[in-house]
């Protein structure tokens, strides 16, 4: 197992790919079954296309995510999750679900650095 603190470790580059908050939302999204990009775009509302085309690059280069094209004109693509990305989602659902439920309570505190909570 890789020391994730140590600065040299591989493990923070996946580490890295993972935390991003629109990595986390596509993985999960895909949990639910294969997408094409603009229903993935629907469900993962506030996504630009740009962030949108990075982060299924990316998620695809690490063997988490499937891509594929249909035979018919136009042709249509397809995104899924791997395996390995199934085991990833899986590990980050949690995380997701506490997030949830806690948003709104770390959202509405007031700014430790103003005592008048500006």
């Amino acid at each position: 197992m890789s020391d994730v603190f140590h600065k040299d470790c591989p493990a923070r580059e996946v580490l890295g790919h993972l935390a991003g908050r629109w990595t986390i939302l596509v993985l999960t999204a895909l949990l639910r079954g294969p997408h094409r990009y603009h229903e993935l775009r629907a469900v993962v509302a506030g996504v630009s296309d740009k962030s949108l085309t990075a982060t299924l690059r990316s998620l695809r280069e690490d063997g988490l995510v499937r891509r594929e094209v249909g035979s018919e004109q136009p042709p249509s693509v397809t995104y899924s999750v791997t395996e390995l990305g199934r085991g990833a989602a899986a590990a980050l659902t949690p995380l997701l679900d506490w997030i949830r439920a806690n948003a709104a309570e770390i959202t509405s505190r007031p700014d430790p650095d103003h005592a008048d909570g500006r």
